[in-house]
C-alpha cells in the first residue's frame, strides 16, 4: 500500500540506503501468471526489466519489493525469460539483484531506528510467498524479536491463510475458510496486533478482530 512503501522509504532512509523509485516500473505480472496470461505477463516482466535496467546498469545494488507476493515472481524473471534471447541475461541479473524488504533489513542496524516496541503483543503471519517461495521461513520472527517486540505465539505458521493471488477472488469460499482458520491460529492468545509481509494476505486477513498492518510500519512512527 502507499503507507507500507512510504514507511519502507523513510526506515530505509534512516539506515543509510536510499530508496530510488523507478515510475515507468508497473505490476510485476503475478496476477497475469496467476490467471493463465502468460504472454501479458512476461511483456509486464520485460517492460519492468526496461525500467530498472539503467539504475541496474548505474550500479543499483538491490532491486527491493515490499510485497512478497510481487518478490518471489520477481525472483523467478531469470526462469520466466530463460528462452528470450533478447532478455534472458538481464532477466537473470534482475532476479540476482532482487531482495524482499525483510532480506534487507536483517543484516541492517536496527539500534539507529529508536522503534517503541510497547505496543502489545505481535502475531506474525509469514506469507507462504515469503516462507515458502523465497524460503525465509522465520526471518520476520527474528527482525521483529531482535527490534524488542513482544512476540505472541501461533500455530500452523506453515499454511496459507487464503489469499493466494486470485484465489480469494476465484475460490471465494474455500478462500474465506482457509482465512478463518488463519485468523484462529495467529489468535492462540489473542494479539493486539497482526503483521505481515504481503499486502494480499493484509487485506484478505482483516477482521473485527487485531488489526492487520505490514510489519515495516512497526519501525516507522509514521
Amino acid at each position: 500500500t502507499p503507507l507500507t512503501n512510504a514507511a519502507a522509504r523513510r526506515v530505509l532512509d534512516k539506515l543509510g540506503i536510499s530508496l530510488v523509485s523507478i515510475a515507468a516500473a508497473g505490476c510485476c505480472g503475478a496476477l497475469d501468471h496467476h490467471l493463465a496470461a502468460v504472454d501479458a505477463g512476461r511483456d509486464r516482466v520485460r517492460r519492468n526489466i526496461d525500467a530498472w535496467w539503467p539504475p541496474v546498469e548505474a550500479g543499483a545494488e538491490a532491486i527491493v519489493a515490499s510485497a512478497s507476493g510481487c518478490g518471489v515472481h520477481i525472483a523467478d524473471y531469470g526462469h520466466l525469460l530463460a528462452d528470450d534471447p533478447a532478455y534472458a541475461s538481464k532477466a537473470a541479473r534482475i532476479s540476482t539483484l532482487f531482495k524482499d524488504l525483510a532480506q534487507v533489513l536483517a543484516h541492517e542496524d536496527l539500534g539507529a531506528l529508536a522503534v517503541d516496541t510497547n505496543i502489545g503483543k505481535v502475531a506474525v503471519h509469514t506469507p507462504c510467498t515469503l516462507q515458502h517461495g523465497l524460503g525465509e521461513p522465520g526471518l520476520l520472527q527474528d527482525i521483529l524479536a531482535r527490534a524488542g517486540f513482544a512476540l505472541a505465539p501461533t500455530s500452523n505458521s506453515h499454511l496459507c491463510c487464503g489469499s493466494a493471488g486470485s484465489y480469494s477472488i476465484l475460490q471465494a469460499d474455500i478462500s474465506g475458510r482457509l482465512r478463518e482458520r488463519a485468523l484462529a491460529n495467529l489468535s492462540v492468545e489473542a494479539p493486539d496486533l497482526i503483521v505481515t509481509a504481503n499486502i494480499g494476505c493484509q487485506l484478505h486477513l482483516q477482521s473485527p478482530g487485531a488489526p492487520v498492518r505490514h510489519w515495516i510500519e512497526l519501525f516507522d512512527p509514521g
